[in-house]
């Protein structure tokens, strides 16, 4: 619904780099009023105490959470580690009616699921069927009606989009499907530990959380449900030594005869309406959508084993993350998705 007055908008764990980048797309829009910014152990510090880039700019204070402190919001914005968002998302939907859980909290549909990725008991399970997953390129017109959105993981962004117009046309076959996706150290989160510090992460590679990691079942419930099939995927991430980016490469057998030039006629056919997919004719790489809301697709076919080898690059806290919530909220107040993105 399009709306005359400015959205107000509160952001909580505002103090992240989630919540930063979202202050970075917020603060600079005429159409946007920032009301709020939570952050618990910041709480009663300048923003610009903590991030020194928005001195002059963003004259706001971190406040502690409470729920009714909300309700000259129009819209939450709740940047809180997993098992966190779902104490406070009930709340800010009754004070505030509108809410984007950039957390995973309300991602997938069943709650023994959660609990065996995510290691945390679901104490919000009757939110689970509302949620909308908010990947705007496949339920663009289910946001504009939602109350609760689900803003889509990083790396499951990277995966689905690149994955999404193969598997809904049989052009691939659905099992042995391989993922590796290499992620910025940021995409673990501000807090400090020794084995993100710059002495353990500089010149550095290596996969972690192989065969469990919490994004597996997003990938593969969000790809079962768009393609209706049962597949098979094995996903591995890495972390290198980048402050922000996702790199993605996907192998997978084809199931019909096509060159690469139909499997690109493919890809931009499905994507026409979608703004921030761009399908390359090179290999795409980070620093081509470093700190935008794009994500880069491109294909290689190998014809001698009838594969292809499918790369896709996002940033993790823009597409990855806020830019994506800005996306779902545009979306959601009637306004166009590409509104304070480019």
């Amino acid at each position: 619904m399009l709306t005359s007055k400015k959205i107000r908008a509160a952001i909580i764990g505002a103090s992240g780099y989630s919540g930063a980048e979202l202050l970075r797309l917020l603060s600079t829009r005429d159409d946007v009023e920032i009301t709020r910014v939570v952050a618990g152990t910041s709480a009663g510090k300048k923003v610009a105490e903590l991030y020194p880039v928005f001195a002059g700019t963003v004259d706001l204070q971190y406040e502690e959470f409470r729920a009714e402190k909300s309700e000259n919001a129009d819209i939450a914005f709740v940047a809180l580690p997993s098992g966190e968002s779902m104490k406070v998302v009930p709340g800010l939907l009754a004070s505030v009616g509108r809410v984007i859980d950039l957390g995973g909290d309300f991602r997938l549909l069943s709650p023994e699921l959660y609990t065996q990725y995510y290691k945390h008991e679901h104490v919000a399970q009757h939110l689970l069927s509302e949620a909308v997953y908010g990947l705007p390129e496949l339920n663009s017109q289910a946001i504009a009606d939602a109350k609760l959105i689900a803003n889509p993981g990083c790396y499951p962004t990277s995966v689905i989009l690149a994955l999404l117009p193969a598997l809904k046309s049989g052009l691939i076959k659905t099992e042995h499907i391989v993922v590796n996706s290499l992620s910025g150290v940021s995409g673990a989160g501000r807090s400090a530990s020794v084995e993100l510090s710059f002495t353990e992460v500089n010149e550095n590679i290596k996969a972690y959380k192989i065969g469990n990691h919490q994004h597996i079942p997003e990938i593969q419930t969000v790809l079962e449900k768009a393609s209706g099939s049962t597949i098979s995927l094995s996903f591995v991430p890495h972390l290198v030594p980048i402050t922000r980016g996702i790199y993605t490469t996907i192998h997978a057998s084809l199931d019909a005869a096509v060159t690469e030039a139909e499997i690109r006629h493919l890809y931009e056919a499905f994507y026409r309406e979608a703004p921030f997919v761009r399908i390359r004719k090179e290999i795409p790489q980070i620093k081509d959508v470093a700190r935008t809301n794009f994500c880069d697709i491109g294909m290689t076919l190998l014809t001698p084993t009838k594969q292809i080898v499918l790369t896709s690059v996002i940033d993790n806290l823009v597409k990855g993350a806020a830019g994506q919530a800005v996306q779902n909220m545009n979306i959601m107040f009637g306004l166009k998705q590409t509104k304070g993105l480019l």
